[in-house]
């Protein structure tokens, strides 16, 4: 007898055995990202458990480089329910896994030009926990509304073209 398959939709961001399981929309909208990163992240048991149940929150978080080695802070990761006494800090500073290479370019771009690292989306890639991170800089007011601004303006159009077909479809 023949194979059974099945296909599974996947959208264009998101390659195939990649869970996301949280996003920074804060960070896309306040910051201008020029680069991204993918790093590994060090954790303990009942994080990554939480982790894979969707409990993490990467609003208000950040990464550091700190005596060549990188650090996430403030990344909420709420305790395991069914961990003991053994639990975790769900705010604890976690290690960020990149080459040496990687630290170093990061070191002098966030020194010299005024860059900092936003973790952008947290992700679980073959079985592991990922986290990507944006070189980014700050976004001011004017830029946050010429964006805005933008955006409200391709709405319109595309209304604008919808509108027209519709009317022409009903002749």
């Amino acid at each position: 007898m023949g194979q059974c398959y099945t296909l599974r939709m996947v959208k264009h961001t998101e390659k195939p055995g990649v869970q996301v399981k949280a996003t920074n929309r804060k960070a896309l909208r306040d910051y201008e990202i020029e680069d991204r990163f993918e790093a590994g992240l060090v954790l303990v048991g009942s994080e990554i458990k939480s982790i894979r149940e969707g409990k993490a929150s990467l609003r208000e978080s950040y990464a550091v480089v700190e005596g060549g080695e990188a650090w996430l802070y403030a990344m909420n990761v709420s305790e395991y329910v069914k961990a003991s006494h053994f639990g975790h800090d769900p705010t604890r500073p976690r290690k960020l896994l990149l080459h040496k290479d990687e630290i170093k370019r990061l070191t002098g771009q966030i020194a010299e030009r005024g860059y900092t690292l936003v973790p952008l989306r947290l992700y679980i890639k073959d079985g592991r926990a990922k986290v990507e991170l944006g070189l980014a800089r700050g976004k001011r007011k004017h830029d946050k509304r010429v964006e805005i601004a933008k955006r409200d303006a391709d709405r319109e159009m595309e209304r604008a073209v919808r509108y027209r077909g519709s009317s022409r479809a009903e002749r």
